[in-house]
């Protein structure tokens, strides 16, 4: 392993190693004004959502690493304490991207970008037409870390608004993550898309409790062939399967090669119970 200590590297560097480190991030695509209305566009890598009783969000418009000055979007909040949020998805990455461009102070960036301005209901900022999440926000607090360059600035943002297209909504009304396509940040130029083979389901043991990898047999923890996702969905499993359905199981999954192969075959399919009862 190849160890950092921040105080050893250059801020370069280190920023280097935290953001490939780091990801993906979702981006804040933040939209303020100052305080003569002069609109401002600019996205964010240093962003996630922190509550929901009350809905608290937070990005954070670093110090530039090269001159140390704060961001326009910091300024514009300092003038007036409100910003609209706008999620980025893959129709529109380029075009965010564009607005992170260094224009000068009352540059404004959807202009620039070619993004639609439409008025928001709750704050002054404009929203993004073209985003298919709009969240409107009053600025709580600016956490101001420090007055080097790279240091960042904590912007907490109260939701009080948010927009949403309805072309990414699901039948039950929730926004269908295989719908929303949304893209994240990654190290360098680098970006990644949430579409596709990208996504997978992981379930939540939000109200079961695992049995856990500790409990299962030592042949199968310490297999050559299960990763650690195949124990850890073992592990998940609420209980053993009894001897009868263990019975049942090797009945109907009779095995003739590598039992643990037979097993993997299973997991993958979403069989764990019973690719639990032919490994035990």
């Amino acid at each position: 392993m190849k160890t950092i200590i921040p105080s050893e590297v250059s801020v370069p560097k280190l920023h280097h190693y935290l953001l490939g480190a780091i990801g993906p991030r979702p981006i804040a695509f933040a939209s303020t004004v100052n305080k003569e209305g002069v609109r401002n566009l600019a996205p964010f890598s240093f962003f996630n959502v922190f509550s929901a009783n009350p809905p608290i969000l937070i990005f954070s418009p670093a110090r530039s690493g090269r001159t140390g000055e704060t961001k326009h979007t910091h300024d514009n909040i300092r003038e007036v304490p409100e910003v609209v949020i706008n999620i980025v998805n893959y129709s529109m990455v380029h075009q965010a991207s564009l607005t992170s461009s260094p224009y000068p102070k009352g540059v404004d960036e959807f202009i620039k970008s070619g993004f639609t301005p439409i008025a928001s209901d709750t704050v002054r900022p404009w929203r993004v037409k073209e985003s298919p999440v709009q969240i409107e926000c009053e600025v709580l607090e600016v956490k101001e870390l420090g007055d080097q360059g790279a240091a960042g600035n904590l912007v907490i943002c109260k939701v009080k608004c948010m927009h949403i297209n309805e072309d990414i909504l699901d039948l039950n009304g929730d926004i269908d993550q295989t719908k929303i396509d949304q893209v994240a940040r990654m190290g360098g130029n680098w970006y990644c898309r949430a579409h596709g083979a990208a996504l997978f389901e992981v379930q939540k043991p939000l109200t079961t409790i695992g049995i856990g990898i500790d409990a299962l047999p030592e042949h199968i923890r310490n297999s050559n062939k299960l990763t650690g996702n195949h124990l850890g969905r073992l592990g998940n499993l609420e209980v053993f399967p009894t001897d009868e359905e263990i019975r049942e199981i090797k009945e109907g999954f009779p095995v003739s090669g590598d039992i643990e192969e037979v097993a993997i075959e299973l997991i993958e399919q979403g069989k764990v119970k019973e690719a639990l009862g032919i490994l035990l």
